[in-house]
């Protein structure tokens, strides 16, 4: 099961194009073993083609081609005409999953604005992800300027347009002050790095539910996705530690010693360092009380 989801997502992540529904639909799989993605790829088809025409028409009432009009034509039809809204229960897993938040028309920042993408994409408008600190956005950009221009959008509030200062409350709101206000924030983001944020949350909500195998099958996709990341490493063997899985625990945690110490570690980075360096020696003392 493992290894097929894993072949299925990195193949949806490098599928040519930007599409997401297929990656969000896999991972939506571990919650729903039995989900089959076709209609709901289905409903985003449906979805792109009558914002579509929901646009032209707008467009062709208003005589305002532009793209604040287009945008705001596509905020009435998903926010008004379909009711799509935020939900704050961000513990529980079915807001991180695409069927659902298709299905009930609500969900957290992140899966919103997908359904935002992919319905946009569908009706011909171009809009990126931004990967924002604690509540991801979207961005409809100027054509043939910079990456960092156009119109900044909040999927998870109806669509609402931001200012640059509105993104400064909005950091300080979900952060405080661990992370500064740049520009660089409101940078696009990749196919690869929206599909591993996804993951993140969702990692971070089955540890929280204390869900170890769904939150170990979460952590396969990361490290195959990103491979150098030596946390996610660290993360599949403390979830094996707790499943008593005495082997996957020993070889991950015992990598994790070997590269982690390779490079220079603060206190804290020590201190983490030799906890999991007890609990190796714990694994091979259970290993060896069973020779």
């Amino acid at each position: 099961m493992k290894k097929d989801l894993v072949e299925a997502l990195t193949a949806a992540s490098n599928a040519p194009g930007t599409q997401l529904a297929h990656a969000a639909l896999v991972i939506a799989s571990i919650e729903y073993p039995r989900l089959v993605p076709e209609p709901y790829l289905t409903q985003l088809d449906a979805m792109g083609a009558a914002a579509a025409t929901f646009v032209r028409q707008r467009v062709q009432d208003t005589g305002d081609g532009s793209t604040l009009c287009c945008v705001r034509a596509l905020n009435t039809y998903l926010f008004q005409e379909q009711g799509f809204t935020g939900n704050e229960r961000y513990e529980d897993p079915r807001n991180s999953c695409l069927n659902e938040v298709l299905e009930h028309r609500t969900g957290i920042p992140i899966t919103l604005s997908l359904v935002y993408m992919e319905t946009a994409r569908r009706a011909g408008l171009h809009i990126d992800g931004i990967n924002f600190p604690g509540h991801f956005l979207v961005r409809c950009p100027d054509v043939g300027k910079r990456a960092t221009s156009g119109l900044l959008i909040d999927p998870f509030h109806g669509g609402a347009l931001l200012s640059e200062h509105d993104c400064r409350v909005l950091l300080q709101k979900h952060v405080g002050s661990e992370i500064a206000f740049s520009k660089s924030l409101l940078a696009p983001a990749t196919r690869k790095e929206i599909i591993v944020r996804m993951l993140l949350n969702l990692k971070r909500i089955y540890v929280h539910m204390r869900s170890f195998p769904q939150a170990r099958t979460v952590t396969e996709l990361l490290v195959a996705l990103t491979p150098s990341a030596l946390s996610e490493l660290r993360d599949r063997g403390l979830l094996a530690y707790h499943l008593n899985d005495v082997t996957g625990a020993l070889r991950d945690l015992q990598t994790y010693l070997k590269l982690s110490s390779m490079s220079e570690m603060d206190k804290e980075a020590r201190e983490e360092h030799d906890q999991i360096w007890e609990h190796v020696k714990t694994l091979r003392r259970r290993v060896a009380a069973l020779n």
